[in-house]
């Protein structure tokens, strides 16, 4: 491809991968006092309770947000699919495996965080399902997702999802900088050996009007 459209591929790539790590750690904060802590919170409060807050705020933000979200996960796919159309060995390699990266994150929001945010946003846990009986405004498929699962359990299942979301875009990231190191090493590399050909091609004229020269004389 040419240098100018894998660039934009490139930028496609790189911009919403970075636009996730923000958001993932914009909720590093709430996620910490769950996962890598058990001391008390210095405010006296339940981290828990502040992490469900939180979340069932996301989850009754306007339409326009998960658009925009959507949006920018579409833009990195279309990067991926720019890239790897005619694609080369270095293409292969490592925009191959950022891309399974990248869809391995798309699935893991898909299956825990959406999911995880429904079943917050309705509070309706494990120890709220009981036999034959369901809340109030809580859809079929809501209590089958919460069946098995409790409040705390489902909080830090949310949790460890964005610290495994945050480390597969991390993981794009440095392949993505793995395929300029390497291409810029091979632009280096392949530069070298065309100056060597040109001075050696040089040297070779050179020597040809020296030869061509000195017959002349003999003549």
């Amino acid at each position: 491809m040419a240098w100018g459209s894998s660039s934009f591929a490139t930028f496609l790539i790189l911009c919403p991968t970075s636009f996730f790590l923000g958001i993932l750690f914009s909720l590093f904060p709430y996620d910490y006092p769950i996962l890598w802590t058990s001391s008390p919170s210095p405010t006296g409060t339940n981290p828990f309770a502040i992490l469900e807050t939180h979340l069932q705020i996301l989850h009754a933000s306007p339409p326009l947000i998960p658009r925009i979200l959507h949006i920018v996960i579409a833009a990195g796919l279309l990067g991926f699919i720019l890239k790897l159309y005619k694609p080369s060995e270095s293409n292969m390699l490592f925009d191959g495996a950022s891309l399974v990266l990248y869809m391995c994150g798309i699935i893991v929001y898909l299956t825990n965080i959406v999911k995880g945010l429904r079943i917050v946003s309705t509070g309706l846990y494990s120890q709220e399902v009981v036999e034959g009986e369901t809340i109030a405004g809580a859809t079929k498929e809501t209590v089958e997702m919460a069946e098995g699962i409790g409040r705390e359990d489902s909080l830090r299942v949310l949790s460890a999802s964005n610290t495994i979301l945050a480390l597969v875009m991390v993981g794009v990231l440095v392949l993505q900088a793995g395929q300029w190191y390497a291409e810029r090493k091979d632009g280096q590399e392949m530069e070298k050996v065309r100056r060597e050909r040109a001075e050696s091609k040089g040297k070779g004229t050179g020597m040809a009007a020296t030869r061509n020269a000195s017959s002349k004389k003999k003549v």
